[in-house]
């Protein structure tokens, strides 16, 4: 029995030109992202491209732009994968317009123009504010872990790396005079940077990262001393006037044996202070009764009562009891990665990753309006920082309306930012579980808190009420699908890249590519606004 296939020929030659515009249909996401980039400013990335001088002339910058728009887009970061797809997808060949930059000149550029992407993310709000996408009734803040190219297992103390830099630049000198040797013995110049390794000799290489990280140790334990020294003041006076020392118990050696040198500071001054309180009394009263012609009955003080020897004691053992936990303890040795110094160990709900603390601002269409990559491994000091750059954002896109209410969860709370100036705030005060829990428990509000309420006690209060619970659970509709979308769909869990300031580049161009996404799903909108 014969089979009568369509033949396919994969030798035929197209007789008539072929235009990309028949490749992919007007609708693809490919065109949308040209179309974009065409209406964002573009000036800083072709003022690093001058068109004259030697060599080969530089790739377009708007079309390098939208060949990483579009490859974020689509969940590739990839800069090999990038240059392969322009060889091989058809989408990517339409992008690039048929030209297939390599992999370093697509790496490159992104190390180039860290600022001016952070700059694009502003061309691209705009558009989405032309689309009617930015509003600002009501925001939702939050933050994610996001980790970065270095390992848990290279974080280093101050003496570790200390050692491995007096290795590496042993092994420098060794190097150096092997090249000179060798330099005499063949009666030629080379360069000797050139001779060294890599690791040695690039200005990303180990030693420099573990220079950097040994600077990173001693301006942190810097940092921590002067609040140290800080914290410590109260605690003095508290002590000196016969206070309880404020603040929670310590519960480690080094902070227990700080507060103990507070405590007999304290105690010592305390009792020299009764001392001289009690001679200037006795002089007072031997001075009036030699004016009234008497001679003082009793004994001037010489010395401490026994309550005040007892004091001094007991404050003396604890400081011993403390100096001798710390010889005893294992060393608190202040840590930091060698690969990457910038980065810091963040836990997650699913355990500790080394990196960095992404944050963004979102609004009811779940576009991303201000973002930000911070080391600090908690989120209640980046509130209000993302609120006035949230503002600030809108400012630059020609929004003036004030935000109407804020929304965080209970990684924000703190009296100073329930109480700040600014927007309408509902902040949690627990988790979102044990929210709904005590909402269950104690049932719902009404009205104005009562008199004499906590500002947590407000705040508890408001988020009952079910204005404020309708409210509040707009928060898991808005900035949560942003970071699913990021971290689930597209599988981007850690920056490729190391460094806050290139974190941060990286973090605006994911943030700026799911904008594009939203926007892209409302380009019948835009077009109407552009036209």
């Amino acid at each position: 029995m014969a089979f009568d296939y369509r033949r396919e020929s994969r030798d035929q030659l197209f007789l008539l030109p072929v235009s990309m515009r028949d490749w992919l249909d007007e609708g693809h996401l490919a065109w949308f992202v040209v179309d974009v980039v065409s209406h964002i400013d573009t000036a800083p990335f072709h003022a690093r491209h001058p068109n004259h001088g030697p060599g080969r002339p530089a790739y377009d910058p708007d079309m390098m732009l939208a060949l990483l728009f579009y490859a974020y887009g689509v969940g590739e970061r990839s800069s090999r994968r990038i240059e392969a797809l322009c060889r091989t997808d058809a989408a990517f060949r339409v992008v690039a317009a048929g030209a297939t930059p390599d992999h370093a000149t697509i790496a490159r550029f992104l190390v180039d123009h860290e600022r001016a992407i952070e700059g694009a993310f502003v061309g691209v709000l705009r558009l989405c504010a032309a689309a009617g996408l930015v509003s600002v009734g009501t925001i939702a803040i939050d933050g994610t872990k996001m980790g970065t190219d270095a390992a848990l297992g290279a974080n280093r103390g101050r003496s570790a790396i200390t050692s491995e830099i007096e290795r590496l630049r042993a092994d420098v000198e060794v190097v150096l005079a092997e090249a000179l040797a060798t330099d005499a013995a063949e009666e030629h110049q080379e360069a000797l940077f050139d001779r060294l390794p890599v690791e040695l000799s690039s200005r990303s290489g180990r030693l420099a990262r573990l220079e950097v990280a040994l600077a990173t140790i001693k301006a942190e334990e810097a940092i921590m001393a002067e609040e140290a020294k800080a914290a410590a003041a109260p605690a003095r006076e508290a002590a000196a006037d016969g206070r309880k020392l404020p603040g929670p118990k310590p519960k480690g050696p080094l902070d227990k044996l700080a507060r103990a040198e507070v405590e007999v500071e304290a105690v010592r001054s305390r009792v020299e202070m009764a001392l001289a309180a009690r001679a200037a009394d006795r002089a007072a009263d031997e001075a009036l009764a030699a004016g009234e012609g008497r001679t003082l009955a009793g004994y001037a003080p010489k010395g401490m009562w026994a309550r005040e020897r007892r004091d001094i004691d007991r404050a003396d053992q604890r400081l011993h009891e403390a100096r001798s936990a710390v010889a005893a303890a294992p060393s608190e040795e202040h840590r930091v990665n060698v690969t990457d110094p910038e980065s810091r160990i963040m836990k997650t709900a699913n355990g500790w990753v080394q990196g960095y603390n992404a944050q963004a601002v979102v609004n009811g269409f779940q576009i991303v309006t201000a973002y930000a990559v911070t080391q600090d491994v908690s989120d209640v000091r980046q509130f209000l920082p993302m609120v006035t750059a949230a503002q600030a954002v809108l400012n630059a896109i020609g929004i003036s309306e004030p935000i109407g209410t804020v929304l965080a969860d209970a990684g924000y709370w703190s009296e100073d930012n329930a109480t700040a100036e600014g927007p309408v705030r509902l902040i949690a005060t627990l988790k979102d579980w044990k929210q709904r829990r005590a909402a269950r428990d104690l049932g719902t509000t009404s009205g104005p808190p009562s008199e004499g309420a906590s500002t947590m006690e407000a705040m508890e209060h408001r988020l009952r009420t079910p204005e404020g619970a309708q409210a509040y659970a707009l928060r898991s509709h808005t900035v949560e699908p942003v970071f699913g979308d990021i971290k689930e769909n597209r599988g981007w869990r850690r920056f490729r890249r190391r460094g806050l300031d290139a974190a941060r580049s990286e973090w605006a161009l994911m943030t700026l590519s799911h904008n594009v996404t939203k926007l892209f799903a409302n380009q019948a909108t835009l077009g109407q606004a552009l036209t």
